[in-house]
Parts: C-alpha cells; structure tokens; sequence
C-alpha cells in the first residue's frame, strides 16, 4: 500500500498499484470534481501518494484536472479538482456503444425522428418498471437515495448531493454507459428524466449531462415536495 497518512510504509507492489489506481479513478468518477484532500481522506493514503498515481492516469488521459471556483471573499488561488475524460467513460463502456448508435441512426434514417424517440421511451419503460419497487420511501429525498443506489447498483455512479441553502438536491451520474450515443441522440436523456419525474413524484430539472459536455450529470430535485400519497386498496 500507498503512505497512510502520517505513516510511512513501504511502496505498493505493481499488482497493488494498479488496484488503487482502478479505486482511484471509480472515485473520480462517482465524485468529481474531487480534491487531492477528499480522495487522500476517502482511501487512506497520503496526499503525494494520490498525487502519485493522479499523475499516471493523467498521463493515460483518464482524469483531468478542474479548477473549483472558492466562495466569494476567499483568498487564495481556486481548489484544483479532478474530473475523469472521456476517453475513461469510453474504455468503461465498451465497444458496444458505437453499434447502439449505428443502430439507432438506422432507425432515424428509416423511420424518423418519432422512431428514435419511441425506441427511447420503451427502453426507459422497462427501465422505470425495474426500479419502481426499490423506489419507495414517503418522502421525496428518501427517493431520491434510493434511486441512486439503484443507478450506482448498475454502473452509473450516482449520488445525491445537497444545494447549501436550497430545498433541492441534485442527482449525479457520474458515468452514462450511452454517453456517446446520448450526444448523437438527446431523446435518451429527455426520456430518462421523465421517468425520474415519475419515480421521484417531483418536478426535476436537467441541469447538464455527460453527453452534451458536463463532467457528470446532473438533476435538480426539489424536496419540500408533500409526501406522495399512498396507491388506493
């Protein structure tokens, strides 16, 4: 293993080097923008030994460094903070993605528009009615939890992260396995929000996607909303 903080130890073999690169860039994903600091304190590890292996994947164009705006009257430079690239979301998702697009482009060109979009909502339909029963609490922010786990469940390293001074949490996907199919084809992301509406039983609001550019995705999700009542009998 790495240094623990405050406690020098032995360099980490190969084997155990690329494991806690792979947890690295897991965590990069689900939580960016991240600092050295917060992964340093998540994995146990000094914060030169994350810096360490930040500088391999940076190297392998995995992850990429962001400067955090600081709050207003703060001195001193922005935080710098670490998001994953694309080319890290392609390599997790797989070859398949470009036959997806194919595919879909096939049935634009012979159907239309209307094809694409009707694929994107009976897809999202088998989506919802898998997740409806892990979605249940009474309130809107327990639902909210839940649904991330269930996203994080499948891959899409969600979390649910609070807006300081606001009755809305925001949803974030940390990774889309139809990422680059989303950026040819937004009614996968206009479809995938509706059924959010529907799961959470709250108004959400897209605020950006992974698809069209942003780091992660992100949904804002009022939470003030009144309870959702109960199914009659």
């Amino acid at each position: 293993m790495d240094e623990i903080v405050g406690a020098p130890v032995p360099a980490e073999p190969a084997d155990h080097e690329s494991t806690t690169r792979a947890r690295l860039l897991q965590l990069i994903i689900a939580e960016g923008p991240v600092t050295t600091a917060s992964l340093a304190a998540t994995l146990h590890l000094s914060a030169a030994g994350i810096r360490r292996h930040i500088g391999c994947l940076e190297e392998a164009d995995l992850v990429t460094v962001r400067e955090v705006g600081r709050r207003t009257g703060a001195r001193g430079r922005p935080a710098r903070a670490y998001v994953a690239t694309e080319r890290a979301h392609a390599a997790r998702n797989g070859e398949y993605t470009d036959i997806a697009a194919q595919a879909l482009r096939f049935i634009e060109d012979a159907v239309g528009a209307q094809g694409v979009e009707e694929f994107a909502n009976r897809r999202l339909a088998a989506f919802e009615e898998r997740y409806a029963p892990q979605v249940t609490a009474p309130d809107v922010r327990g639902r909210v939890e839940q649904l991330a786990a269930a996203l994080s469940a499948d891959g899409f390293a969600a979390s649910v992260r609070p807006v300081e001074g606001a009755l809305t949490v925001q949803l974030c996907q940390g990774h889309c396995p139809v990422q680059h199919v989303a950026a040819q084809f937004p009614q996968l992301c206009d479809a995938e929000s509706r059924v959010f509406s529907r799961l959470l039983g709250s108004h959400t609001q897209r605020l950006v996607t992974l698809a069209n550019g942003g780091h992660v995705c992100t949904t804002n999700i009022p939470v003030h909303t009144p309870a959702r009542p109960s199914s009659p009998g």
